[in-house]
């Protein structure tokens, strides 16, 4: 199956976001929800099962200057099997321009046993452009062994490289089980935030006034930590877990000490960033039970 998707928000002369193009094709469906905050979101629906291998699906968003979009998913996205040695595709290309914000924050991503799936994603951000960009993978469904996945990503801010990762799992990526990647964890994931209004992110700094990274409190069977990227003002938050529960937990900072002041907060005008993001973290992103759609039902994960 193929399918093509996009999503165009602009600003209009008063300011306000206005969706300007929605279109897509099962199984990316598109829908238009009730505004978050002020902020228009658009749900990526899933009209079928899968991604099944042999699928190529493909979703583009674009924001204008002075436009806010968040873009999200009803339900967890399952790959899964299909014909033999056919790989399954999903394609993510997103463009912010100058003053534009995007919040992307999908349900996760399921590796079913079995499965031979690709997710790729390219951002594109001009100087001024704000971003949070959620990834979350888990290995297997409840009481099986991961399928075969491949998650890069790759972001460019100001014309300039920003973040080029890629994490391969299953049974074709040897050791992705050992302590060198996953060390054991069954669910993985990042959070890339990314403001003008940050200088080193949320880092300590050490002697010599170089920002460094800072390990997170995550509790046994987990992993977390801010990383302050190089080439622009940006953070990477990256966690491991032992469920989809526990690592949507992490990645849901709340307003305490490891949250990114200077991306997040409230600036000294006294608004809200673009988007809605205030201390309080990312809204709406609450721990909740992960699910999966099977056809017309949703079912839970774990």
């Amino acid at each position: 199956m193929r399918a093509v998707a996009r999503v165009v928000a602009v600003a209009d002369r008063q300011g306000r976001t206005v969706l300007r193009e929605l279109r897509g094709e099962s199984p990316l469906l598109l829908r238009q929800a009730a505004a978050e905050q002020g902020v228009p979101t658009v749900y990526v629906v899933g009209g079928a099962a899968g991604p099944l291998a042999g699928d190529d699906l493909r979703l583009s968003v674009e924001v204008g200057p002075g436009a806010t979009v968040r873009v999200r998913t009803v339900a967890a996205s399952v790959a899964l099997p299909g014909r033999a040695g056919a790989v399954s595709r999903m394609r993510v290309e997103a463009v912010v321009h100058d003053g534009g914000t995007l919040h992307w924050l999908p349900e996760q991503l399921v590796a079913a046993a079995g499965c031979d799936h690709v997710a790729e994603s390219r951002v594109t951000l001009a100087e001024g452009a704000r971003l949070l960009w959620r990834e979350e993978l888990v290995c297997g469904r409840y009481g099986e062994p991961a399928g075969d996945v491949v998650v890069a990503t790759s972001v460019d801010h100001a014309g300039r490289p920003l973040l080029r990762q890629s994490l391969a799992v299953g049974p074709a990526a040897p050791g992705w089980a050992g302590p060198a990647v996953l060390g054991g964890a069954t669910a993985t994931g990042s959070l890339l935030v990314v403001g003008p209004a940050a200088a080193s992110g949320p880092a300590t700094v050490d002697g010599g006034g170089q920002p460094r990274g800072r390990v997170l409190p995550a509790g046994p069977g987990a992993s977390a930590a801010w990383l302050p990227l190089a080439g622009g003002p940006a953070a990477l938050l990256t966690a491991t877990a032992v469920d989809a529960h526990t690592l949507r937990t992490l990645l849901d900072f709340p307003a305490d000490a490891h949250s990114p002041p200077a991306l997040l907060t409230t600036p000294a005008d006294g608004h809200s960033p673009p988007g809605g993001v205030a201390a309080a973290g990312v809204p709406g992103a609450g721990p909740r039970r992960p699910t999966a759609r099977t056809g017309t039902d949703v079912v839970p994960v774990a």
